[in-house]
């Protein structure tokens, strides 16, 4: 099964763009190739320009706090476990005081290293990274994998911060499914959401075998499938004759 993800609000959608880029550094650092190292350097830029934004720091630090006293207010309970209560505060307790201690934007003291900075206003520009524009970035290019590696390391420690609180939360959020199976008919799956609840994210999954690639659309009110299939030279036609079943979780 495939899973795809689609986020219903403008905050779930920058976490799941931040933990699509994190894991995608932490496969690349490890790797020896300087060609790998170079994609990990433009993934490291990515998570600085998506980290940019003046209020994502408080925004994550509110949901945790949220989350904690959900939390909390589960306590005597006798249906869940105490222990696991306290190993998921302690969590969420981590980020929070982790996230809160790092002054500043996460990775804000990268702007004051002037060779990365001339890697990355060059990064953006095709073939910008020359070895006759960044003679410096070559040479580093040539430097031992290993001394690479501590560099690239080093500076993603810079966005590590982020890393688990959004992880956690992610987490947090893909467990509150409520699961559903549902059946498209003519390629089109469409359902109204409960007013009760505000859900965040919607996750569907679909069998490879059917061939068929979801096109989702989604707000607090209405979510919708529209199941497309690739047509001559690869274009994206809608499939009217697909009848579907999908596996479809909301997540509040």
């Amino acid at each position: 099964m495939i899973l795809y993800e689609y986020p219903l609000n403008e905050r779930t959608r920058t976490y799941l763009r931040l933990e699509h880029l994190l894991k995608r550094l932490g496969v690349l650092v490890p790797r020896e190739h300087p060609l790998d190292h170079h994609h990990a350097l433009q993934t490291l830029f990515e998570i600085l320009e998506v980290g940019a934004r003046a209020d994502l720091k408080s925004e994550i630090l509110k949901d945790l706090e949220r989350h904690k006293q959900q939390f909390e207010g589960w306590r005597g309970n006798p249906a869940i476990s105490e222990a696991a209560l306290d190993h998921v505060i302690g969590q969420i307790d981590r980020c929070y005081g982790a996230l809160r201690d790092d002054e500043g934007r996460p990775g804000h003291a990268l702007g004051g290293v002037e060779w990365l900075q001339s890697v990355r206003n060059r990064i953006v520009i095709p073939g910008g990274t020359c070895a006759f524009d960044l003679p410096a970035y070559h040479d580093w290019q040539h430097r031992p994998a290993a001394e690479r590696q501590a560099d690239l390391a080093r500076w993603a420690q810079e966005v590590a911060c982020l890393a688990e609180p959004v992880q956690l939360l992610l987490q947090l959020l893909r467990e509150s499914a409520v699961a559903q199976k549902v059946y498209a008919t003519q390629g089109q799956f469409q359902q109204n959401l409960p007013q009760s609840r505000t859900f965040q994210l919607l996750r569907v999954w679909i069998d490879p075998a059917l061939q068929l690639i979801p096109e989702i659309s989604g707000n607090r009110l209405l979510v919708s499938v529209r199941l497309l299939r690739r047509g001559e030279a690869g274009k994206l036609e809608h499939a009217a004759d697909a009848e579907a079943e999908l596996e479809l979780h909301l997540c509040a």
